[in-house]
């Protein structure tokens, strides 16, 4: 039993930290530390009346979270169970940067005090017609691979312009990377309005061909460069298109001016791009660079658990540990798996097993590169990725910038060819087998510890898979 002294002029701080150690616990049962820290921790105790307590968030948006999510349910209860009688939760938000005067930017005054708990979260708006009504922060899981983007992403759809302008999320595919930008659109769209414009960089490229055709650039450049967000997808697509560089780079000068939200995505760093803009790549850099990698186990579970919620499934939880367990490609791949475990289920009228389970998703599990993939396509995969020649990454040169590709690139023909050390050894400028060896387990111990090669790994296996060289 926990005993807390009362406090005297009603400061009730002492429960609400009881409280919030009592629901840490809980989440922790339940495998939601990251839920818990993302969320709860971020709280703090202002004041407290004799029936009510005020806390302190970052943003109205925030609050609304914790209000829909059921957060503050969980907190009144626990407050509950300790005080002995109902207290009312009330949110006190800082006031935001009024500098900018625009309809975009939120007024200086309209969140200063503390706010009167409402019974219910705000109406939504109509969905934005170019955005993913179901990419919202809520239904996305942070984890320790994504609580960097995340939390950016957080605090740029609490004010936008204003922090980590731009933002540039990168990373394989199936990560999360498009889900996260889109949350940011939604975001800011329900709560602040504004002008949100989401284009793939393939898109973009072709309506502004489109505009050049007909005569009409000035048209494009009216509507891209008033956006008050612009979220632009896949901008690895714009290597070679100088003029298409070009247009961005104008947009990005006029956007950033007006102190406006941009939003990148990349497949990897942008400083691994061929054939880009030099000044454009250096505005990409002047803001934030986040790298979304592959979840870790308990993500991959919290990811499974929040799919089947979201889609009103169940499973047996050891299906749900051999999912989480053999999926270490992409988010994608998790879905997939629990689409054809359902369909099975639905066609066969059968409940969905551990044995079930593993027969349907054998095929899952395999090595993801084709057995045609041969030595010379890894070679020239990984040159193209480093942006250095075949012939280097073959030959002799011991430079840094050489050395690190060339062993990955033993450690990947190792794993996904026949070829022996002794043979990988004369592909590779005539070396020992030892040297393969060392440089296959160089690789191999690196991958424990550092999560930016894991992902590394992962767009590389992706390009193999696909020839892209």
């Amino acid at each position: 039993m926990v005993i807390i002294p009362v406090m005297s002029n009603w400061d009730y701080s002492d429960f609400l930290h009881e409280a919030l150690k009592q629901l840490k616990e809980d989440f922790h049962d339940q495998n939601k530390d990251k839920e818990f820290s993302v969320w709860l921790e971020k709280i703090t105790y202002v004041a407290s009346t004799e029936k009510t307590i005020t806390l302190s968030v970052q943003s109205s948006f925030f609050r609304d979270q914790l209000l829909s999510r059921g957060y503050v349910v969980l907190l009144q209860k626990k407050i509950k169970d300790l005080l002995g009688q109902e207290i009312e939760i009330g949110f006190q938000i800082p006031a935001r940067d009024s500098s900018d005067t625009s309809k975009f930017s939120p007024q200086k005054n309209s969140e200063t005090a503390p706010t009167a708990l409402p019974k219910k979260p705000p109406e939504p708006k109509q969905k934005h017609p170019q955005l993913r009504e179901e990419f919202t922060f809520e239904t996305f899981i942070p984890g320790e691979s994504n609580a960097f983007p995340f939390n950016a992403a957080l605090a740029i759809s609490n004010n936008p312009g204003r922090t980590y302008n731009p933002l540039l999320l990168y990373g394989g595919v199936g990560l999360g990377k498009t889900h996260l930008m889109q949350a940011i659109g939604n975001a800011i769209y329900q709560n602040i309005g504004g002008k949100i414009i989401y284009s793939s960089a393939e898109n973009f490229t072709n309506e502004y061909t489109s505009y050049v055709r007909t005569k009409k650039e000035s048209e494009f450049s009216k509507k891209f460069r008033t956006a008050d967000v612009l979220l632009l997808d896949d901008i690895h697509f714009l290597q070679n298109k100088f003029g298409v560089q070009e247009q961005l780079f104008y947009t990005f000068e006029a956007l950033n001016n007006a102190k406006k939200q941009m939003v990148f995505i990349c497949d990897r760093h942008i400083a691994e791009l061929k054939d880009m803009n030099e000044r454009l790549v250096t505005r990409f850099e002047s803001g934030i660079s986040a790298n979304i990698l592959f979840p870790n186990y308990e993500t991959r579970v919290a990811i499974i658990q929040k799919k089947l919620e979201l889609l009103g499934k169940t499973l047996p939880k050891d299906v749900i540990e051999l999912i989480g367990t053999h999926i270490e490609t992409n988010i994608r791949d998790l879905e997939a798996c629990l689409k054809k475990l359902f369909a099975f289920e639905e066609l066969v009228q059968t409940n969905i097993t551990l044995e079930i389970a593993q027969e349907q998703l054998r095929d899952k599990f395999r090595n993801p590169i084709p057995e045609h993939v041969t030595l010379e396509t890894i070679q020239k995969v990984v040159a193209n990725y480093y942006n250095i020649s075949y012939s280097d990454i073959r030959g002799k040169k011991q430079n840094h910038s050489i050395v690190m590709p060339r062993h990955i690139a033993i450690y990947l023909a190792h794993k996904f060819t026949e070829h022996s050390f002794t043979e990988l050894g004369y592909e590779f400028g005539g070396k020992h087998h030892t040297t393969m060896m060392h440089a296959n387990e160089k690789i191999e111990t690196a991958l424990h510890s550092d999560a930016s090669l894991n992902s590394t790994i992962q767009n590389l296996e992706r390009l193999i898979k696909e020839k892209k060289y």
